[in-house]
């Protein structure tokens, strides 16, 4: 068995990617809106209709578009998030014309603690600190396969270095080259909240965390449970370039020959991540959502 990512788009303008996994198929941010993911979706053999859920980081616009509602209504998608975002996300259904109890089917708040994202598939949220609210990333396991997804960090905790450790992919933002910021035409209030802590990372920030996530998988499980690809989410188009990217992250043998770069106006290819036997320790829970 297998688990497969595809980034549909990520950047500003939009974030999506959708998994799929022999449980089905769901989406981890919908910053694209569903007409734009249907057409990123042709070809790919995965289409609306078979997105069983939209897990979201947060929600800010380009990750999450109000103009999912309908479609979550119509095609009966589970709408997951942090319980932290009830209020504001209630707030939005209300914008649409959604009575939030009439919704009330369709969300799927969790907490601090392990979900299910699917029948067959469990997530674990790590809290990012990302502006006022926060973000979160996720450990996403299924089939045997374990999947490490983490945008708009702020800053990397340690925690993330630890629970990533192991992946057979990993997914992270590399949003900004430092002096590109700098130099850019953005007003400077902007720049500080990229780059002050609680923003995004830069290509330096993100390359130190995937060695440390490379160095501490080694030490722990061997070179043989390296990811098999990392994917870099979330690049600038006006203070990143991906010559610079492929610079900075191909200086380590290791990740060179793994890395695939996310564009904001086309989707990757299949991304996928073979079966393998669980790590020592590793549990896949399955957790029972009417319980």
């Amino acid at each position: 068995m297998t688990m497969e990512l595809c980034v549909l788009g990520s950047g500003s303008s939009g974030n999506a990617s959708v998994l799929r996994t022999s449980a089905g198929c769901m989406l981890l941010d919908a910053g694209l809106g569903p007409r734009t993911t249907a057409r990123r979706l042709a070809d790919t053999g995965v289409s609306l209709a078979d997105i069983r859920a939209i897990c979201l980081t947060h929600l800010d616009t380009d990750h999450f578009s109000p103009n999912w509602f309908t479609t979550i209504a119509e095609q009966n998608i589970r709408l997951i998030f942090h319980k932290s975002l009830t209020k504001a996300v209630n707030r939005l259904l209300k914008q649409q014309d959604f009575k939030p109890k009439a919704f009330a089917s369709h969300v799927s708040p969790f907490d601090n603690a392990d979900f299910e994202a699917m029948p067959g598939v469990t997530g674990r949220p790590i809290n990012l600190a990302h502006d006022k609210e926060g973000s979160h990333g996720f450990l996403l396991q299924s089939d045997g396969c374990r999947l490490g997804y983490a945008t708009d960090l702020g800053r990397v905790p340690a925690e993330l270095i630890s629970i990533f450790a192991g992946v057979d992919l990993l997914a992270i933002e590399s949003n900004y080259d430092p002096d590109m910021q700098l130099n850019s035409p953005r007003p400077w209030r902007l720049k500080q909240r990229i780059m002050g802590g609680q923003g995004h990372l830069s290509n330096e920030q993100s390359f130190e965390a995937v060695r440390a996530i490379f160095d501490r998988t080694t030490e722990q499980f061997g070179p043989d449970r390296l990811p098999r690809h990392v994917v870099l989410l979330h690049r600038s188009r006006q203070c990143n370039c991906p010559v610079l990217v492929r610079k900075i992250f191909s200086s380590d043998l290791r990740i060179a020959q793994r890395l695939v770069l996310s564009h904001q106006n086309e989707r990757t290819e299949w991304l996928g991540m073979p079966g393998r036997q669980p790590l020592p320790g590793e549990q896949l829970t399955i957790f029972d959502l009417a319980g």
